[in-house]
């Protein structure tokens, strides 16, 4: 896959569906192999709603995209800023909270573009620095993250139905 053909494409209200679907099949492919059914189900029920989706779409300090390639949604990142952001809120720190790509477009390139383009937008911010919180399970994107410069600073607790997982608080200094 050629990454020059992908197209950021900034979500809006009407992308309702296309977002639920897309975040659905990626939460599911990245974490059903690893958890319980019950509590995958769960996540699904409640963390996707429409009312949840159309909050955070209409949030001010919040901005989904989809990496698009050929008008087709390959995978999505959502970010937050100031308040909006699920722990620090910090005003000069941008929040990566989400960041999916479909399975079949692991590896070529997807995440890194979308990646890329977080750190675009932090730099057009004047932002001092990008965090995210990773599960302590998911190796693959703790590499991913290592990979990019991000370092390990805190943990915080995510409950997936009845299950308290762990997640590493990564971050990454904003170079000008």
């Amino acid at each position: 896959m050629d990454i020059t053909k992908i197209e950021l494409v900034k979500v809006i209200s009407s992308d309702l569906g296309e977002l639920q679907e897309l975040s659905k099949q990626t939460f599911l492919e990245t974490f059903a192999p690893v958890n319980t059914e019950e509590n995958i189900q769960h996540y699904l029920h409640s963390g996707f709603t429409d009312e949840k989706l159309i909050k955070e779409i209409a949030n001010p300090g919040s901005a989904f995209y989809f990496a698009k390639l050929n008008d087709t949604p390959i995978g999505y990142l959502k970010i937050n800023f100031g308040n909006a952001q699920t722990e620090l809120k910090d005003n000069d720190a941008l929040e990566i909270e989400r960041i999916y790509v479909l399975q079949e477009f692991h590896g070529q390139r997807a995440g890194q573009f979308l990646f890329g383009e977080t750190l675009k937008i932090a730099k057009n911010h004047g932002l001092k620095y990008i965090w995210l919180g990773v599960w302590e399970k998911n190796e693959k994107a703790i590499k991913f993250y290592e990979k990019n410069g991000f370092i390990p600073f805190d943990k915080h607790s995510f409950t997936l139905g009845s299950d308290i997982q762990t997640d590493i608080m990564m971050k990454l200094p904003v170079i000008k």
